[in-house]
This record gives C-alpha cells, structure tokens and sequence, in this order.
C-alpha cells in the first residue's frame, strides 16, 4: 500500500500565510517531516485556489520540489492552477482528481493527456454527488473510464477514489461498506487491475474522541488493504496508523513471514 502523505492543506492558517507571503520555509518543513514519517508522496493539497492560482501553485510546487523527489500529488479544482503545477513539476505528478463533473471533464481531463501522467478518478455523479451503494458508485466508474479511454488514458493511468464517507453521515457506516465492496468488485467488473485510493482522513471528519477515532481509523485502513486498495491519503504523523498501514502491506505482499521485518 503506498502512503501519501494528506498533511499540506491550504485550509492551515500556517500554509495559508506562507502563500501570501511566499515563505517557502514552513512548507518546506512539514514536507521534510512527512518524508521522514515515512511518506511514499505528497499531496499538495492547494483548493480552489481563487487568487494568483498560477503564481501560488507555482511556489508551491517549487517549495516542495526543492526538498523532496516524491511524486506529488497536485490537488485542486482550478484547471488553470493545476496546469501551472504541471508545467513547473519536476518530479513525478500526479492530477488529484477528475470526476464525471463536466467542468472537471472539459478543463482538467484533458491535462492528464497533455502532460502523460496519471489522475484521481473520484466516482461521485455529474453533479458531484456521493453516490449511496457500490452498485451505483461501480456503475460511475464505468462511466468514468469510458470519458478517460476516449480522452487518451490507459487505464493504468487512472487510479479510482470511490469516495470514504464521515462516518458521521446517517448512512455513513453503510456507505463505508459500500467502499469495501466497490474496490473488491471493480477489477471483475472492467476486466482489468484497477489502482484504487481513499482518503482516510474523511472517515473521522468532525467531533469525536481522539484516540477512538485513530482505532477507527486503523481498523478500517485494514479493511482496506484486505480488499486490496493500492494506496492510502493520510495524516502521514498518525505513526501507529503508519505502522499499520506497513504491517498490512507486508502480509499483503510477503511470501516468507519473519517477525524482524514488522515495524
């Protein structure tokens, strides 16, 4: 399972004001802590990004470009932000994400055929909606790579997002179960290996006991890694989750057993 690291959100007052001010330093450091916890990427989670989206995606992806060769995960809805991160990425890039949205479709798709790399396929409706069953959210993924095949992408190239709901949510425990199912069930379905990702922080979102939501949270992370999810978005300094998140991919992946490499 590969970790990408979800800890560079431009919702953080501390990020937000190393924007404005392009003070590559506080971005810088959090990078260098998310690689030493253990990060495979990261994800540079910039929003909407309503004001100077080239110039702020830019600097960016040139503060953390300058500390790390992981891929980088350039996530945001403004097309015009994302090609900016694109053009300037020097490492691995992947698009974080597209949907069967029509904006998303007509203005960000086609950059994932443009600069040859790979993109996030959120399974959510054409009008950005979470679909409730894994009947309807496999139906949007065929759907969804339908628009990619026509738009270029192989489907290696498109790794799927079937949504992690708040558990929260009134049917938020059958949504996450309907999750489970949907990457259990999309590789029979399209005939072909699928890449998947979820989003771990998600399941927790919004008030709850700390240490009850991180067991929630690692207990479900190893849900996921038995129906086979190929890479997690985390909280890259929950360490026990890492830790299990490790473990999981050892026994997932191992042939020979040996106490010595569980960490």
């Amino acid at each position: 399972m590969f970790l990408v690291a979800d800890n560079l959100q431009i919702t953080n007052p501390v990020f937000q004001e190393a924007v404005v001010k392009r003070d590559p330093i506080p971005v810088q450091t959090c990078v260098k802590r998310c690689v030493a916890a253990g990060a495979e990427a990261i994800d540079i989670n910039a929003g909407p990004l309503t004001k100077e989206p080239e110039e702020r995606m830019t600097f960016l992806v040139q503060s953390v470009q300058a500390v790390t060769k992981l891929p980088l995960y350039l996530d945001t809805s403004n097309a015009t932000a994302l090609e900016a991160g694109l053009a300037t990425c020097r490492n691995r890039a992947v698009i974080n994400g597209i949907s069967l949205e029509p904006q998303k479709l007509e203005k960000i798709l086609p950059l994932a055929a443009e600069y040859g790399v790979d993109v996030i396929g959120y399974l959510l409706t054409p009008t950005g909606q979470v679909p409730k069953t894994a009947d309807e959210r496999l139906a949007v993924a065929t759907e969804l790579f339908e628009k990619t095949d026509r738009a270029g992408l192989s489907p290696q190239r498109v790794i799927v997002d079937p949504v992690v709901p708040p558990l929260m949510w009134e049917d938020g425990i059958e949504q996450a179960m309907a999750f489970l199912d949907t990457i259990r069930t999309l590789p029979d379905l399209l005939g072909f290996p699928v890449r998947t990702i979820a989003g771990l922080s998600n399941l927790t979102t919004g008030s709850g006991p700390k240490e009850k939501k991180l067991r929630v949270e690692r207990t479900y992370l190893a849900m996921l890694a038995a129906c086979g999810l190929s890479e997690i978005l985390l909280n890259i300094f929950h360490e026990e989750t890492v830790r299990v998140a490790r473990t999981c991919k050892i026994l997932r992946e191992s042939k020979i057993f040996t106490w010595e490499a569980i960490p």
